[in-house]
């Protein structure tokens, strides 16, 4: 099943809803409209919500938050709060967590920091990875280890490996430009 599918057929938790939570309209890219990450919308009335609801793109129409439709993501995650939006991508096998670059930093704090690492060890057990998308700076977590990967373009494609070292996993990461994948 395609993410967008996946997206799709999701449905909010019974007891959450975006309440005047306009996150993902800063955070996430829109292609359709051309807007980058990490600015707002022009559609959108912060704290209110779009201006063009009826007609949203279709990127908007399929996503939902993964604080808004999976209920074992604890509550201090809900976007408004944590200044951070949550997107399951089960395809690629990975995690996204857009930070508002109004508060880059939010993603360091406690219990937030804590839940990263521990998600993102068992991501990389798995073969997934975890990555932090604060505007155009992208930051992979593996494990307890971080790397900075700057800009990442939607077709660049990020690969790591992993092998055996003294003190655990040692990774190597790599991002390929889109044309060379």
């Amino acid at each position: 099943m395609t993410d967008a599918r996946a997206q799709k057929l999701a449905a909010p938790v019974a007891g959450r809803s975006c309440d005047r939570c306009t996150l993902c309209c800063k955070l996430l890219p829109v292609e359709e409209l051309a807007k980058p990450g990490g600015t707002w919308c022009q559609h959108c009335e912060p704290g209110t919500g779009c201006r063009i609801y009826a007609e949203r793109p279709h990127a908007c129409q399929v996503f939902f938050c993964g604080w808004l439709i999976n209920g074992e993501v604890a509550l201090h995650w809900r976007p408004r709060d944590s200044r951070m939006v949550l997107h399951f991508q089960p395809a690629q096998n990975r995690t996204v967590v857009h930070v508002d670059p109004g508060r880059p930093d939010a993603w360091r704090k406690a219990p937030y920091h804590a839940e990263l690492q521990a998600v993102a060890s068992r991501m990389a057990e798995g073969g997934g990875y975890l990555l932090l998308v604060c505007g155009t700076n992208h930051i992979m977590l593996l494990g307890q280890q971080e790397f900075p990967l700057g800009r990442v373009l939607p077709s660049d494609q990020i690969h790591y490996t992993r092998r055996p070292g003294a003190a655990g996993w040692v990774y190597d990461v790599t991002v390929k430009p889109g044309d060379a994948a």
